[in-house]
Order: structure tokens, then C-alpha cells, then sequence
């Protein structure tokens, strides 16, 4: 015939525990271990902007220069040496000491300095040059310009184009 057991309490206690202590028993795990090697090249680099130099309402006929001021700033990588340098302009016959605004074909002769005293001109040659070492922010420089008196001009608006490169 047919026997069947019946487990008590107590046994079906424990041998539910021993269940569970085998099923939760840590498994053997290996590891391994290595390194990751980061890197990175910083470039030097720079960035120019300008804000205009305006002279305004110019009276030649007044005997007196007219003075104006604009800027540049510069932006460079930390500890890069950089130094700006400006052209001509676009006017005929312009030099860096004596650039040149035009209105048609009439010349208006004026120039840029590098301090307030307009003594020392902004140019592209041997101490002409703004310098300086970047910083990683913006380091802005005021450009002084003058339209010297005793100019014989028409009436008009004069304009001119300068570049503005720095070398880094």
C-alpha cells in the first residue's frame, strides 16, 4: 500500500533553513583589476575682438587734433605669449604712421597709438606691436588714435579698415 510521511514542524523548520543557508551562501567570485590612462593636449590658442575707435564730428578747420579711443581685446590660452599687430588700412597711400580714412577719392590722414600720450604708434613693425601674456580671460587694450589739425578736406563721412592679427 500506499505510506505517506508527514514532516513535523520542527523538521520542515529546519531543513527549510538549511535550504536557505545553502542557497544564500556567497558564490566564489575572481576579480581583476587594471589601470585607465587619461590624457589631454591643451593648445595654445587666442581670439581677437575689437570695439570701434569713433573720432565723432571732426572740424579741421578748428587748429586742434581730434583724439578718439577704441579697443582690442585678446583672449589666450594661460601663459601663452601673445602680440598684436595692426596694418595700414585700406586707404591709398597709408602707413602705419600715417593711415588714411577715405570719403570717394578725398583722404582724411589719421593715426593709431599704443598709449595715451600718442607717442608710440600701433603698427606691425619692430615695437609697434601690444603684447602680453594670456591669462585664460580677456585682456582688453586701449587703442588711442588722433586726426591731426590742418587737414584740407570736404565735408564728409570718413571711414577706414585696419587689421588687427595676433600672432601667438
Amino acid at each position: 500500500m500506499f505510506s505517506s510521511k508527514i514532516l513535523s514542524p520542527r523538521l520542515l523548520g529546519a531543513t527549510a533553513i538549511a535550504g536557505l543557508a545553502l542557497a544564500a551562501a556567497p558564490a566564489h567570485a575572481a576579480t581583476a583589476t587594471s589601470t585607465l590612462d587619461v590624457n589631454a593636449t591643451v593648445t595654445s590658442s587666442c581670439a581677437v575682438t575689437t570695439s570701434a575707435l569713433a573720432f565723432g564730428n571732426v572740424d579741421v578747420t578748428s587748429g586742434s587734433n581730434a583724439d578718439g579711443t577704441g579697443s582690442i581685446s585678446v583672449t589666450c590660452t594661460n601663459g601663452t605669449a601673445w602680440a598684436a599687430a595692426a596694418d595700414a588700412g585700406a586707404g591709398t597711400g597709408a602707413t602705419v604712421a600715417s593711415r588714411k580714412m577715405t570719403s570717394g577719392a578725398n583722404l582724411l590722414n589719421y593715426a593709431l597709438y599704443s598709449n595715451s600720450s600718442r607717442t608710440t604708434v600701433w603698427g606691425d613693425g619692430v615695437g609697434e606691436t601690444i603684447g602680453g601674456t594670456g591669462t585664460g580671460t580677456a585682456q582688453s587694450t586701449t587703442i588711442y588714435g588722433r586726426v591731426p589739425s590742418g587737414q584740407t578736406v570736404p565735408a564728409g563721412d570718413y571711414a577706414d579698415t585696419v587689421n588687427v592679427t595676433v600672432t601667438y
